[in-house]
C-alpha cells in the first residue's frame, strides 16, 4: 500500500455505503483525489442488502451497478476495503489518518471463479444475510460484490481447509501469508459516512425476539425476499419452513421509547408499508397483513404510497402499541397482546410470522470516534464548526432514507471540496 499518494488536497471518505460512494464520486468527478475506506470486504453498504426501494418498488441493483462502474472507471478514487480509520489527527486542511488494513488472504489475481469456496468445507454465519444462514470459509459476500474478489475467513488460517483453498486456485490468488497493515495518509478534509446499524431487537424483551423463532426483524425479512438470500426468496417461518401468509408488522419496535431508542428513525413506517407488498407479491389474495402502529409517518411523496397500501383489502391497520408477544407452543405462532386504541378493545392475535420494524442507530459508537467531534444524544454527528474539516454524510448525520442520505452525501462532498480548494488557493 506504499504506492498510495495522498496530500492535504486529498479527500478521505470513511465508509463505502451509498453515502460514501456518492461523496467519493461527487468529489472525484470534479477532479479531486479521493481515498475511500470501507470496513467490509465490499462497497455498497446496507443498500446492497435491500430487495426493493420504497416508494417505487424498484431494485437497488441497477443503481448500485451504475455507481460501481463509475467508481471503477474513475482514476481519482482509491478504494481500500477491509480497512478502518484507527486515528485521525490535525485540522481542516491538514489531517493525518492512521488506517488499519485487515488481510483478505486473496490478492488481485482473483478471477472470482469460486474454486476456493468449492474446495473448503468450513462454514460460518453469513453476516450479509444477518446470520440467517451459513457461508463458506472462502466466500464472495454476494454476487455483485465489489471488488469481485473472494475472501478467506481469518478463522480458517492455519487449517487444512485454508490450504485446500490455496491448492484449488489456478491463478495463485490465495495468499495465506498476507498480514495486517497499518498506513498513514494525508487529507485536507474527511467525509464520515459510516452508516447505520439496526437496533438490537434482543433488548426489546416483551417482543420475544430472543426466544420466539417466528419473530424476526425488518432487515431479516428484507433478506428473505432476495432470490439469493437465506431462503432463496421464499417468505417462510424460521421455525418450520411453513409459508408465512399471515404476517404482522410492529411499528416503532424499540423506537420512540425512553427505554430503548428515543428517536424516530423515519424509515420504519415506509419500510413496513413496502414489505407489506412483499406478502401480496408472494401469496396474492391469500396474503393477510396486519400493521400495528402508533402513527404512520409517511409525509410528502410517500403519502400516495401509504394510500395505495391502505386500499389493499388484504392489509389491516391496528392502532396500538403491542404490549407483548407470547408463543403458542402447539403451532409456533406468535400471539400479540394489547389494546386497540381506536376502539379500546383488548386483543390476542395469532400470526404466522411477526416482523419488528427496528430503528436505526449510528454504526460508530459516539465514544469511539478517532477524533474529537460533536455528537448528539442519539449518537449522530452534528453539523458544527468545531468539527473543522470533518463532515458527516448520510446516516452518520441522522436517520435517513436512501434518497435523503444521497442528498446529505452530496452536501458533505461539496463542503469537503471547499476545504481542499481553500488549501490549493493558499498554496498556489
Amino acid at each position: 500500500m506504499s504506492d498510495i499518494v495522498a496530500t492535504n488536497q486529498t479527500i478521505l471518505v470513511v465508509g463505502g455505503g451509498i453515502s460514501g460512494m456518492t461523496a467519493a464520486l461527487e468529489a472525484a468527478e470534479v477532479g479531486k483525489q479521493v481515498i475511500l475506506i470501507e470496513k467490509r470486504p465490499f462497497i455498497g453498504g446496507r443498500v446492497s442488502q435491500l430487495y426493493k426501494y420504497f416508494p417505487k418498488l424498484c431494485f437497488p441493483t441497477c443503481g448500485l451497478e451504475i455507481n460501481q462502474r463509475r467508481m471503477n472507471a474513475n482514476k481519482n478514487i482509491t478504494v481500500l476495503t477491509m480497512s478502518e480509520v484507527t486515528n485521525l489527527q490535525g485540522e481542516a486542511g491538514n489531517y493525518t489518518a492512521t488506517i488499519k488494513i485487515s488481510p483478505r488472504h486473496v490478492n488481485a489475481n482473483c478471477t472470482a471463479c469460486g474454486a476456493c469456496a468449492d474446495a473448503v468445507e468450513a462454514e460460518f454465519d453469513n453476516e450479509f444475510n444477518y446470520n440467517m444462514d451459513k457461508r463458506k470459509g472462502a466466500y464472495l459476500a454476494y454476487n455483485m460484490a465489489q471488488p469481485q474478489r473472494y475472501v478467506i475467513d481469518p478463522r480458517m488460517i492455519g487449517t487444512d481447509d485454508a490450504q485446500k483453498a490455496k491448492d484449488a486456485c489456478k491463478f495463485d490468488a490465495v495468499d495465506l501469508d498476507m498480514q495486517e497493515e497499518t498506513i498513514e495518509v494525508k487529507a485536507g478534509a474527511v467525509v464520515w459516512a459510516t452508516g447505520w446499524r439496526p437496533y438490537d431487537a434482543n433488548k426489546i424483551q416483551p417482543y420475544g425476539y430472543d426466544r420466539i423463532d417466528n419473530v424476526i426483524t425488518s432487515v431479516e425479512f428484507e433478506r428473505m425476499m432476495d432470490p439469493f438470500g437465506p431462503t432463496g426468496g421464499k417468505l417462510v417461518r424460521p421455525s418450520d419452513g411453513k409459508e408465512a401468509k399471515n404476517v404482522a408488522f410492529i411499528q416503532c419496535a424499540g423506537s420512540r421509547d425512553r427505554n430503548y431508542l428515543k428517536h424516530c428513525s423515519r424509515i420504519c413506517c415506509m419500510a413496513s408499508l413496502k414489505q407489506s407488498t412483499y406478502v401480496s407479491e408472494k401469496y396474492g389474495d391469500e396474503a393477510e397483513v396486519s400493521i400495528y402502529y402508533i402513527d404512520i409517518r409517511a409525509i410528502d411523496r410517500f403519502d400516495d404510497f401509504y394510500q395505495r397500501v391502505q386500499d389493499d383489502p388484504n392489509v389491516s391497520f391496528i392502532k396500538s402499541k403491542v404490549a407483548n408477544i407470547v408463543e403458542n407452543k402447539e403451532n409456533g405462532n406468535p400471539t400479540l397482546n394489547g389494546v386497540d386504541t381506536e376502539g379500546y378493545n383488548r386483543y390476542a392475535n395469532e400470526h404466522d410470522l411477526v416482523v419488528l420494524a427496528v430503528g436505526m442507530e449510528p454504526s460508530v459508537d459516539k465514544d469511539t470516534f478517532p477524533i474529537e467531534i460533536k455528537v448528539n444524544d442519539e449518537g449522530f454527528i452534528e453539523q458544527d464548526e468545531a468539527n473543522g474539516g470533518v463532515f458527516a454524510a448520510g446516516c452518520s448525520s441522522d436517520a435517513l432514507d436512501v434518497n435523503r442520505a444521497v442528498q446529505s452525501a452530496t452536501a458533505s462532498a461539496l463542503r469537503a471540496i471547499q476545504v481542499v480548494n481553500r488549501v490549493a488557493q493558499a498554496e498556489g
